[in-house]
C-alpha cells in the first residue's frame, strides 16, 4: 500500500498538465528516501521534441530544491490504460537512484521496481572497472 496523500497528490497535479497538443495528461511525484514530496508534469511544445515528461519535471523539481537522490516515482495519467515511463526518464531515474515506479491507474496501484522496468541502463563508461 502507498501513501493516500501520493495518490491524491499525483491525481491532483494531472490539472496542471500542459498538454495541448497529444491530449495526454501526466504526473508525476518523486519521492526522496526521507519521504520529502516534489511535483511534475509533463509539458508539451509546438516544436514536440522540445516536450517534457511529468517524471522528468519531478525529478528536476527535487534536484532545483537541493535533492541529490529519488526513491521512489509514483505516476499517472489522463489515459485509459496505465502509463508507464519512457526511455529518457528511465535513464534520469537511474541517474538519481530511483528504487521503485509506482503507476496509478484509477483505483489500481501497480508498482514495480526500477530494474524490472530498465534492467541494463546505460552508466558512466568511465566509472567501470
Amino acid at each position: 500500500m502507498i501513501p493516500r496523500e501520493w495518490v491524491e497528490l499525483v491525481k491532483d497535479g494531472l490539472k496542471n498538465s500542459y498538454a495541448p497538443y497529444s491530449g495526454v495528461k501526466v504526473s508525476a511525484l518523486a519521492i526522496t528516501p526521507d519521504g520529502k514530496v516534489y511535483r511534475g508534469v509533463n509539458v508539451e511544445n509546438a516544436s514536440l521534441g522540445l516536450t517534457v515528461c511529468a517524471e522528468r519535471v519531478a525529478i528536476f523539481n527535487a534536484v532545483s530544491n537541493g535533492e541529490k537522490r529519488i526513491k521512489t516515482i509514483v505516476l499517472t495519467s489522463n489515459l485509459d490504460k496505465p502509463i508507464y515511463p519512457c526511455g529518457a526518464c528511465l535513464q534520469v531515474m537511474n541517474e538519481f537512484g530511483v528504487e521503485e515506479v509506482i503507476i496509478v491507474h484509477g483505483d489500481r496501484v501497480i508498482r514495480h521496481s526500477f530494474n524490472e522496468l530498465f534492467p541494463r541502463p546505460f552508466s558512466d563508461w568511465r566509472k567501470q572497472g
